[in-house]
């Protein structure tokens, strides 16, 4: 099939897409995009070779060295480098069978040995740190190696990862590493893996390859039982990165320069952003910053000197940028001297964190820049839906991309959406039980989510989410709870004191929340905050009268008792990981916090001192 790697200067694209609607029968609604994907390759690492051969010496990647200077691999050079890596996994053997285990953080090296393996037909799946790095508790792991078998791991550092790999792998598995040396298994070098010549052998795996071949798997987060393995085929990822491509029409204009923290083993980056660059010739400058109080300096400094045309953040980690960009001019016209898009995701965008943030980009940036969202999942590609055009508020989620068809099905009083199209995974690896409970009797996979319309009956609007259908719940009268829009009016009506919030009350007359704090902005609501610990924050007056008013005037504006919060109690102890509490893209996940806090969750509703209650028309 032959596919069209060019770059189109002055090129333009229909504003708004064409959308369709239909309702069926059964009073479901079919909603789909006007048109078709354009042609796009067996493979994504097809496109990564034709970038070598007409744009060699481009940057690919780039991540910062020990000395803290940044290095770079061009798409030459990445060219060699997966091949010899391709070469070496074809003589050991690998396969779908058998594939590659990464445990490492995003690196230059990680990146290399998951398209070397893509490259030959070997599917590869890389792991959060913290499922080999979080102490004794190993259970997630033992459950990935289980369901995958692996023929070998890639550790970027081994000492940090050899006491998980030494319980949970047979010594029959080697390690490729960067620094370190197993003592109960084979280890090879990364440097000598380079140094593999290429071979007939993988050549001939290479041109076997299908869009049908497993690329890669991706586990889901785990947070409601053991991690799943998402199938990621060849043809899914490609044809995700057309839809992509005809949606950004920026990058049909000009390779896209990408900074980004978020994690490989996480679809939004290790699929759509890592490749959004390949895909479009463009690079790939790895953030080693993350969105947190002590982690945003990283970020800072790398956005000093890389000014990305792309650019994803989740809302708190913009949070922290904002209060950094609106002070400091110079990092400011940095990061939007190129800037064509911003995204967010993860978690919903407070009002206040939406407006400093447009209003800085329209003093940077004539006419602004677009800040948008979308929605997918693991087994979307991910990318399903999209919106490119400026909003007047956060939380629109968009239209189908071209090529994706939405139904929504009418459960109780919500749509359900069900999503079918090229980039949809085929099923769970080795669990067809699971893969079959997922998609409905027309082959559409169940998203699991709510939408409503934006604009009703109009579905050029885009589309709002209206929660998890798995997190809702009832009140004692049997009012149905919409959690995932009542979280994120929460999160606005507070005015950034908090980053999400956690709804309790099923079966219960009322609903109370416990609030992840922002502790960066409640310590401003006082000079005297500066030095305080949280444990002094949660009790002190100034804190709670803050929290008391918001929560009243967000009671104030409730249209009942299901969309009322009307107490809460601010966390002390951070979400975890390991608990499930939190995924490592920082997505909350509600039932599982309520699961793990039982205590917390019941103290909302007893004379527990630390609760603030919401006072409203004389009630409370």
């Amino acid at each position: 099939m032959a596919f069209d790697i060019a770059l189109t200067v002055g090129a333009t694209r229909q504003a708004s897409p064409r959308i369709i609607m239909e309702t069926q029968a059964d009073g479901s609604i079919i909603v789909r995009q006007e048109g078709e994907i354009p042609a796009y390759p067996r493979c994504i690492t097809e496109r990564f070779m034709a970038w070598a051969q007409t744009h060699p010496d481009e940057v690919w990647m780039g991540q910062r060295s020990a000395s803290g200077d940044w290095q770079t691999v061009s798409y030459a050079e990445g060219k060699m480098a997966m091949e010899a890596v391709a070469s070496l996994l074809v003589e050991r053997g690998l396969s779908a069978e058998r594939p590659l285990l990464i445990l490492s953080g995003n690196s230059i090296a990680h990146a290399v040995m998951a398209l070397g393996a893509q490259h030959a037909g070997i599917p590869s799946a890389a792991l959060a740190p913290a499922y080999a790095l979080s102490g004794e508790d190993r259970s997630k792991l033992i459950s990935v190696v289980e369901q995958l078998t692996p023929g070998m791991v890639f550790a970027d550092h081994a000492a940090r990862y050899l006491p998980a790999i030494s319980a949970v792998l047979g010594p029959d598995v080697p390690l490729v590493s960067l620094t370190g040396v197993a003592q109960d298994r084979e280890t090879i070098a990364y440097d000598d893996v380079l140094n593999t010549a290429p071979t007939a052998a993988m050549q001939a795996a290479h041109d076997a390859v299908t869009s049908d071949t497993i690329a890669k798997f991706l586990f889901t987060s785990g947070t409601t039982g053991s991690p799943k393995a998402v199938i990621q085929t060849h043809g899914m990822l490609c044809a995700n990165q057309a839809m992509i491509r005809e949606a950004y029409d920026f990058l049909i204009h000009e390779p896209p320069v990408i900074i980004d923290w978020a994690p490989w083993n996480h679809t939004a980056s290790g699929n759509k952003v890592f490749n959004m660059a390949i895909y479009n010739g463009g690079s790939y400058y790895i953030d080693d910053g993350r969105p947190t109080t002590e982690g945003i300096h990283a970020t800072i400094r790398n956005l000093r000197e890389v000014a990305p045309t792309w650019y994803f953040n989740v809302p708190v980690g913009y949070q922290y940028l904002l209060d950094v960009l609106e002070t400091d001019e110079t990092l400011a016209r940095t990061f939007f001297s190129r800037m064509r898009m911003m995204m967010y995701a993860g978690a919903g965008m407070s009002q206040a964190v939406w407006d400093r943030l447009q209003a800085l980009a329209e003093r940077h940036v004539e006419g602004g820049v677009p800040l948008v969202s979308g929605l997918g999942a693991t087994e979307t590609g991910p990318f399903a839906l999209y919106h490119t055009d400026k909003k007047e508020k956060p939380g629109n989620v968009g239209v189908p991309a071209l090529g994706v068809t939405l139904k929504l099905v009418p459960q109780e009083d919500k749509l359900e959406a069900r999503l079918k199209s090229p980039s949809i995974t085929p099923g769970y690896w080795r669990n067809a039980p699971l893969t079959s409970q997922a998609f409905d009797e027309d082959g559409f996979y169940k998203l699991g989510d709510a939408l409503r319309f934006a604009v009703p009956g109009d579905p050029a609007g885009g589309f709002l989410f209206d929660g998890r259908l798995a997190e809702n719940f009832k009140l004692a009268t049997g009012t149905w709870v919409a959690v995932g829009q009542l979280r994120s009016r929460l999160v606005d009506a507070l005015g950034g004191l908090i980053s999400d919030a956690v709804i309790a009350g099923a079966e219960r007359d009322d609903l109370r929340a416990l609030l992840v704090p922002n502790w960066p902005r409640i310590r401003e609501l006082a000079e005297a905050l500066q030095s305080l610990s949280p444990e002094e924050l949660v009790v002190h007056p100034v804190v709670r009268s803050a929290l008391e008013q918001r929560l009243g005037a967000h009671a104030e504006t409730a249209t009942g008792s299901a969309t009322r919060v009307v107490a809460a109690m601010l966390l002390l102890e951070p979400l975890n990981f390991d608990k499930g509490e939190v995924t490592d893209k920082g997505s909350v996940n509600q039932r599982a916090v309520l699961r793990e806090r039982a205590d917390l969750a019941e103290a909302l509703y007893g004379d527990d001192p630390r609760v603030v209650h919401a006072t409203w028309k004389g009630n409370r």
